[in-house]
């Protein structure tokens, strides 16, 4: 009796690829491919249709994000059919994205033949190692995230300990309101809010206005505290 070989979709939208990879896994006798896509629409169609084990997938095909779109909606239908990566890109944008549809592993398309076998057989077997390129990335997104909690809490015991008046003008200034407009608006001398401007650089601990209202945009904090 025959060993059951592991069943492969190629999704790429270039034919040369495609040719590449069908070569690839002719060069072993574990693997078939069962099916070629060259775009998202078609790796759902035949992933569908065929229920591969493995789908090796393009991110750009017919737009900049079909294969991580394509990737989300098999892995919703189809969970148990394992998605390989395969792009030019080391953004982390893209492998972050990627990742978010439940893949279960990225190489670039530069990668060896014997690596992209390795990368099949790791998938089908469940063993698909955290790469050097992710493990990086998935570091400066856990400080990324550090720092922003870090840096949420400290805004918002400063936010907590500004004078009613001082959050208006704050909020006003984040809105791209000018000084000038501020008075106006508020109905009072400009002279009161450059006071006040500098006593939120005092409680904030920076020297310009404009760092205050980046760090506050950035953390949206009063769309926080609208919901509140």
């Amino acid at each position: 009796m025959s060993e059951q070989k592991i069943r492969i979709l190629i999704a790429d939208d270039m034919e040369a690829h495609r040719r590449r990879l069908e070569r690839v896994i002719a060069q072993c006798n574990q693997m078939e491919c069962v099916a070629k896509a060259s775009s998202g629409y078609e790796a759902i169609m035949h992933a569908a249709i065929e229920q591969p084990d493995i789908i090796l997938m393009d991110i750009e095909m017919e737009s900049s994000y079909a294969g991580i779109d394509a990737a989300r909606q098999i892995n919703e239908k189809l969970p148990h059919i394992k998605i390989i990566v395969l792009t030019v890109h080391k953004d982390e944008n893209f492998i972050f994205s990627a990742f978010q549809t439940g893949i279960i592993d990225y190489i670039l398309k530069t990668s060896t033949n014997e690596e992209v076998l390795e990368a099949i057989l790791s998938a089908y077997h469940n063993r698909s190692p955290i790469r050097p390129m992710i493990a990086e990335k998935i570091r400066g997104e856990f400080a990324r995230i550090k720092r922003t909690e870090s840096s949420l809490l400290f805004i918002i015991q400063i936010i907590s300990e500004l004078t009613p008046s001082e959050l208006q003008v704050l909020r006003l200034l984040c809105e791209g309101k000018s000084r000038k407009q501020i008075a106006e608006e508020r109905s009072v001398e400009y002279e009161t809010i450059k006071k006040q401007i500098n006593s939120l650089l005092k409680k904030f601990q920076l020297s310009s206005i404009a760092e205050v209202i980046r760090s506050v945009n950035e953390l949206r904090i009063f769309e926080v505290l609208k919901e509140l």
